[in-house]
């Protein structure tokens, strides 16, 4: 790719971009949220036409006119937000559009699930049933299921975008075998991911964008510091960036409260308490029963036993409306499915949750709500500053701070976050993690899970650690480590 150029309303969004992938290699894409890295790949994919600039596909020339044309060249894209389509099988998602017929008509769908799973075993997960519906699979297996697809094509280049954000170790450790065998294969891999680590151990060489433009390329994946990556992505030579904890831990009465609280098969009955001005984490892999715990709190999912308490009030289980009237704002895991419309701009994505602040006889007061929308946004520093943009134009790290604005607008007592810097390069983490830090601050309660326990301890005021849908551990987070709470997960006897 040479030159690429592509704007949108108000926003350029790539500078005349180059990257050069070759066969047989895993090639990193690094740079912050709203660098490009979203915008370059969807060019890639057919998804997005460039304004200037060239693709050059294994020596000639072309023009990627959709999706369907990228595919037929050999060119296979798997986003982090995976585009399945929940309500059918796993090898109705891995055909979908190049279905196995007979005479052009009958779906043959014994070759469908044959196929798909000789797919899956060579994937390392033949125990996914063909004809599992997708809805039903967690976030690895969907992981998986979109890897096949891609492989039922005849590809010569993947592009992974975040491909680890809902792995657990032993997972990546999986999908890196994966990736191995590919380039083995002599396919290309375009690997997008926020985790430097990861770099280290999978990538070969390194393209870095910094404001829609390469300002690196061809580094070597393996012994470029990473002190260095990170200046060439933010200017700074810092990879996480932790507000200052109060002096003196939380001491009031709990603003939100848990009593043996608990939902059959994914989590056991638990206490739990949080404060007004404390950030409560929590830690634990991927399955461990977290984001399940998140949503019956916030009413999306029914307890199977329990009592939640707000603000001294007792909150009626499994309605979203109630907790949401109650004080709670959740920002979930899935942000672009589960929290913003895409298609709205900015300002209805922010005041969604408070429109009958604006209402007026019926009537919308819009320039009262954008008045509002715009003063939460800028508290937040969301780019660009025109809430009048489609949110789907903003970045990941900027799409977040609108989850956040929404329930800075509407005043909640706690905030709920799930995985909140899912996506987001380290300069946006750092701003999402003062940004949090000073609603806790300023007396919201927070509680908080993430995949990353470095993030888990530096953020929060208390952890508790789960393993499998059960609590072995609660502590103030300046008396754990990595190391113990990983071991605590791993080992899961309660302490």
């Amino acid at each position: 790719m040479s030159g690429i150029t592509k704007s949108f309303p108000g926003v350029r969004a790539l500078d005349g971009v180059d990257l050069e992938v070759r066969a047989g290699e895993v090639h990193c894409l690094l740079g912050q949220n709203g660098a490009g890295k979203s915008t370059l790949i969807k060019v890639l994919a057919g998804a997005h036409q460039p304004d200037e600039g060239t693709i050059t596909w294994r020596g000639e020339t072309v023009t990627l006119r959709s999706p369907i044309a990228a595919m037929r060249l050999g060119i296979a894209t798997i986003y982090q937000e995976l585009d399945l389509v929940q309500h059918l099988s796993v090898a109705e998602n891995v055909h979908l559009g190049h279905e196995p017929t007979a005479g052009g008509f009958v779906v043959r769908r014994r070759d469908a699930k044959a196929s798909t799973a000789a797919l899956l075993k060579r994937l390392g997960h033949g125990e996914i049933d063909p004809g599992t519906l997708v809805g039903d699979l967690p976030a690895a297996g969907q992981q998986i299921v979109s890897m096949a697809r891609a492989l039922s094509h005849d590809v010569r280049l993947i592009v992974m975008d975040e491909p680890s954000a809902a792995l657990d170790p032993d997972e990546v450790d999986n999908l890196f075998r994966i990736v191995a065998g590919l380039t083995a294969e002599g396919v290309a891999v375009v690997y997008i991911s926020h985790r430097l680590e990861e770099i280290r151990r999978i990538g070969d060489r390194v393209t870095v964008l910094k404001d829609g433009r390469s300002v690196a390329d061809g580094l070597p994946a393996k012994d470029t510091p990473t002190r260095d990556v990170v200046a060439l992505m933010t200017g700074r030579n810092v990879e996480y960036v932790f507000p200052d904890r109060p002096a003196a831990a939380a001491t009031a009465e709990p603003v939100l409260r848990a009593r043996n609280l608990s939902r059959a098969g994914e989590f056991a009955p638990l206490d739990l308490d949080v404060r007004p001005g404390e950030i409560v984490g929590l830690a634990g892999l991927v399955g461990s029963g977290r984001s399940e715990i998140l949503e019956t709190i916030y009413g999306a999912r029914k307890p199977t036993s329990g009592q939640i308490t707000l603000d001294g009030g007792e909150l009626r289980t499994g309605s979203v409306r109630a907790a949401v009237r109650a004080g709670l704002g959740l920002a979930p895991e899935e942000r672009k499915a589960q929290a913003l419309l895409m298609l709205e701009s900015v300002t209805r994505n922010v005041s969604v949750s408070s429109m009958s602040r604006f209402a007026r006889g019926g009537w919308l007061d819009r320039r009262g709500e954008r008045k509002a929308a715009l003063e939460a946004t800028r508290e937040l520093h969301i780019r660009p500053d025109n809430p009048s943009v489609p949110v789907r134009t903003l970045s990941g790290g900027n799409q977040q701070k609108a989850v956040l604005a929404r329930w800075l607008l509407r005043g909640c007592k706690v905030l709920l976050l799930d995985e909140p810097t899912r996506g987001v390069d380290v300069g946006a983490r750092a701003e999402l993690y003062a940004v949090i830090r000073r609603l806790a601050d300023e007396g919201l309660g927070v509680l908080l899970v993430s995949s990353e326990v470095p993030e888990v301890l530096g953020l929060a005021d208390r952890v508790l650690v789960l393993r499998e849908g059960t609590v072995v551990h609660e502590a103030p987070a300046r008396d754990l480590t990595e190391h113990r709470v990983l071991d605590l997960v791993m080992e899961g006897t309660p302490t």
